[in-house]
Parts: structure tokens; sequence; C-alpha cells
């Protein structure tokens, strides 16, 4: 894989997933307890040998610099590296106006690298991929560009870019995020839909984006512009992302992919690792997750008496907390959580040092860093009470406290 240049596109604003991107970039929301959604993509190229990566980054970036340099130092050992790279606005006094914009910004970085393939992915899914074969794929169709494309509901589809494709699955037909997908001929009710991964040829890509980058009227998307045209002129093709496969893979995992765009994905997605048996495992040896990893104590349970029990049922426990006579069911808690007696949390997601107050009650909520919820207090039981107190509440009843809510 020394001929990969891997780009990540990390600067989206993430509107849908407010408020927990109102101070962070989407990329850099905490996931599954102690990870970032950005270290699964991470995790998708380092365990598939791509060890040379860029990171473009725009909005609110700080806590993801953070993270990146923190928590995946790459030894300079031939010519490794994973770089942050800030908006430069090297063509002009603008911001990316699209994500072909962002690799157009930034097409010094392939010409000083000189890669044979580009692989550029989103930094902002759940998903585990090998990526060695999708460019085996890519090679064997001698394809010009390669997209992954997993099938979506069509009630799901006006979300995505959606395929069309022949039997050779040679791109045929594109819609970007149409009102009315075209469904699989072969599977009523679903549609193919983009990933947002796609593998180029270095420099077909370069021409593409050029040529882009000199239309007026173009959004300079991928979506919208380049794949929409490139797929009549070119060699164009879709891998089934289904067929992917990789070290340690339990059938059940086969094809999971989830776009945490909103919250209540983001939630639905939490609660997929907690499961006895989940859909998304986080314990395989053979394809590791890796993130920073704070120096903290382990996870504490107090048992004081009969009446104040500190435990959880299908939950994930991350290090530095304390379940103090607390009862957690299908949670998911960052480090340095405190739960005291009595309180109870239901399927919810609370944030690095959440504290919780004897006697609390908590359902169906996630609750950011830093927050103190003061004892007695009842979150996700009451919607219109909720939004009241200025909580976001999700069309699925999912609560969201906000970073640093005084209660």
């Amino acid at each position: 894989m020394k001929n990969v240049l891997g780009m990540i596109l990390a600067g989206g604003e993430g509107r849908r997933l407010y408020p927990l991107t109102r101070d962070r970039a989407k990329p850099a929301v905490p996931f599954g307890g102690k990870y970032r959604i950005i270290d699964f993509v991470l995790n998708n190229f380092a365990n598939s040998e791509i060890y040379k990566i860029k990171i473009l980054t725009q909005f609110k970036s700080d806590s993801l610099n953070r993270h990146i340099t923190r928590g995946w130092p790459m030894p300079p050992l031939y010519n490794h590296y994973i770089d942050l790279v800030p908006a430069q606005m090297r063509t002009g006094g603008v911001w990316y106006q699209g994500t072909a914009d962002a690799i157009y910004q930034n097409l010094n970085l392939v010409y000083d690298d000189n890669p044979e393939y580009v692989a550029i992915f989103g930094g902002d899914h759940i998903y585990k991929m090998d990526i060695r074969q999708m460019l085996t794929y890519h090679q064997e169709k001698e394809a010009e560009l390669t997209i992954a494309a997993i099938p979506v509901p069509v009630d799901k589809a006006s979300e995505f870019g959606i395929i069309e494709i022949n039997r050779d699955y040679r791109v045929i037909g594109w819609q970007e995020k149409p009102k009315d997908p075209k469904e699989m001929p072969d599977r009523p009710g679903w549609a193919l839909a983009s990933m947002g991964n796609y593998i180029f040829n270095k420099d077909t890509m370069i021409d593409e984006l050029v040529g882009d980058a000199e239309q007026e009227t173009s959004a300079h998307d991928f979506g919208k512009d380049i794949i929409a045209s490139m797929y009549q002129r070119r060699d164009v093709y879709v891998y089934d992302f289904f067929q992917n496969t990789y070290a340690g893979m339990q059938e059940e995992e086969r094809g999971y992919w989830r776009d945490v765009g909103n919250i209540d994905a983001y939630w639905e997605s939490n609660m997929d690792l907690v499961t006895v048996s989940p859909v998304f495992s986080l314990y395989n040896p053979e394809w590791p997750i890796r993130t920073f990893s704070y120096q903290a104590p382990p996870a504490k349970f107090v048992f004081a008496d009969d009446e104040r029990r500190g435990f959880a049922t299908d939950s994930l426990v991350s290090d530095g907390c304390i379940i103090s006579g607390g009862h957690l069911d299908h949670c998911v808690l960052s480090p340095y959580v405190r739960i005291n007696s009595f309180s109870k949390i239901e399927s919810s997601i609370l944030m690095h040092g959440v504290n919780v107050g004897r006697h609390a009650q908590i359902r169906k909520a996630i609750i950011d860093k830093g927050v103190d919820i003061p004892p007695n207090t009842q979150i996700g039981y009451d919607p219109e009470e909720d939004r009241a107190r200025g909580f976001y509440v999700s069309p699925m009843g999912v609560t969201v406290v906000a970073k640093g809510t005084q209660l």
C-alpha cells in the first residue's frame, strides 16, 4: 500500500448533530465511551496498511487536533505519517466550497507525495473496512474511480448519493440526494447509496478536480458535480461494501456501516455496542480499534448495602468511572463519569466527567461533557419539560443536555 495516499475529509460543520457539534467538529464527537468518530476511519486505514494519511480540517477543529496529536502518533519510519491539514485558502480567500474543492485546494499534498492512487474517505462514519480489498477490486476493473456503496431503505435514500449500475457494477446513473430515488432492480424498497469513500487514479483525479474548479456554476462537490459528470465519460465502478471482510469478522457484522449524522442515528449506533451479541464489536483483537488512552484508574463499582448497589447491565464503562450505588442499564460511559447512590440511568450516553447526583433518573438521553446532574433530577421522562429546560429532544425522543449546561 506504499503507492496509496489516504485523505480524510474532516472539515464538515455537522449541523444535524447539534448540540454535540456546538463546540467541536463532527469527527471529534465522542463515540462508544473512549473513542472519537474519526477513530474508525483511521483504524480502517491503519489496519489496511495505509500509513500515509492527510486529515483535512476546517470548522471547530481544536478538539479534533488535540485528539489526533495525542492519540495518533505515527513513527517517522518508511515515510509514515498522519498529518493534520487546516484550511489554508491556497487557491483564494475562501473556505472549502465543497468536498471536491477541499481536495483541490490541497493538491499540493498530492503532488508532493506523488502516489499512484488516492483514497478519499469521510471522517464521520462508524464501520470497519479492509480497504486493500477495495483497491484490489479497483485494479481488477481497471477503473479510474471506484465508489464504495451499500444498499439503504428507500425512505432514507434522500440523504445519500444514489447510484445506478449495470451487471458489471459499472456506474450508469447518479442521483444526488433524490426525493424520488431509483430502487435496485433486484431489491425492491432499497436503493444503492454511496458511502462517500472513493479510490481515484491520481492523474484522473487531478484532471477532474482542475476541470471542475474552472466551472463557475459548480458546487465543487464529489457527488453533485464530479461523479455526476465523470461516470458518463470515464470508467467508474461500484465496490460492494457488503462483500468486504476483515480479520476476525463475525458474520453478523457483515456490511455494518452507520452514518451518525443526526442525534437519533448517533444514539442508535451507540446502543448497537451494548447488546449481548453486538452487530458492531469493539472486542476483536485481530482488527483493533485504537484511540487516545487516558492515564486513568480502572472503573470502580461500589457496593455499600442492600439498598445501594453500584452495578451495570449491558453497558460500556470507561476507565476512571465510579459507580457508587447507582444502576446503569444499556448505557455508554466515557472516562471519569461518577454515578451516585440510588440513581438510575437507562439507554443513555454519558460523556467525559459527567456527575449524576443521588436519586437522579435519566432515560434515553445524551449528557455531554462536564455536566453536573443535581440530586433528584429527572431527564428523558417528559419531552415537553425537557424542552422547557432548554434541552434538545430529537424526533425519536432522545434528550440531549449540551456541554457545560448548568442545572
